[in-house]
């Protein structure tokens, strides 16, 4: 089974199973990794952002406009930054690394 680095704002490295066909978000949910998803991956919300590692970063498929928009809600945006509901878990991506930011942006919630 592929496998899944998280890194949490507090330099804590979580080392998870990744079934394939789940996205980040969906697998950081199963496992209590604090990564919001406020929309529940229907891209509508950007607090499921991470932030990719640079060598993973440019194995994955090119981001679609609608996942662009919403990045551009993020907190703490960097060139790496992807939406976890946006990254299906593959073989590929057996080892992938991504940083959870400081903090996120809820524009859902009043």
């Amino acid at each position: 089974m592929p496998k899944i680095t998280f890194i949490t704002p507090d330099e804590e490295r979580i080392e998870i199973d990744a079934p394939e066909g789940l996205s980040i978000m969906e697998i950081a949910h199963q496992n209590d990794i604090d990564l919001e998803g406020a929309c529940e991956g229907s891209l509508a919300c950007s607090t499921c952002h991470v932030i990719v590692d640079q060598e993973w970063f440019d194995k994955l498929e090119e981001a679609s406009e609608d996942e662009e928009d919403m990045l551009d809600l993020a907190f703490g945006l960097t060139r790496t930054s992807r939406l976890g509901c946006q990254i299906i878990m593959c073989p590929e991506l057996d080892g992938i690394v991504v940083r959870l930011p400081a903090t996120t942006r809820n524009m859902m919630v009043d």
